[in-house]
């Protein structure tokens, strides 16, 4: 079996940073797409970045010059810097893998969430 564990949530100031972690354990194959999405309070869940297994990155307009995702392969973790934090970033983030390979199978997976509040 597969996990996603998420880390590095937590309450920030406007303007603040904070960098989520997202590690995938178990004997896994391999990973293509990992990707953050959110789901603000009343809100649907969207999509925050996604990255490719060979690095191509693709980020929300909302997130654009401030967030950067990156990934180290070999750790199987997936990463979310995100600088000048506003108020209507709030919201839990939600790490995705799309397609993780084991000896069982090919499926997605996701974390349980980490909670990021921005508020002053």
């Amino acid at each position: 079996q597969v996990q996603l564990v998420e880390s590095g949530g937590g309450l920030v100031q406007p303007g603040g940073s904070l960098r989520l972690s997202c590690a995938a354990f178990g004997t896994i194959f391999s990973i293509n797409t990992m990707g953050w999405y959110r789901q603000a309070p009343g809100k649907e869940r969207e999509l925050v970045a996604l990255i490719t297994s060979d690095g191509s990155t693709n980020r929300a307009d909302s997130v654009q010059g401030r967030f950067t995702i990156s990934r180290d392969n070999a750790m199987n973790t997936a990463y979310l810097q995100m600088n000048s934090l506003k108020p209507e970033d709030t919201a839990v983030y939600y790490c995705n893998a799309e397609r993780v390979c084991t000896k069982y199978g090919c499926r997605a997976y996701w974390g349980k969430g980490t909670l990021v509040t921005v508020s002053s």
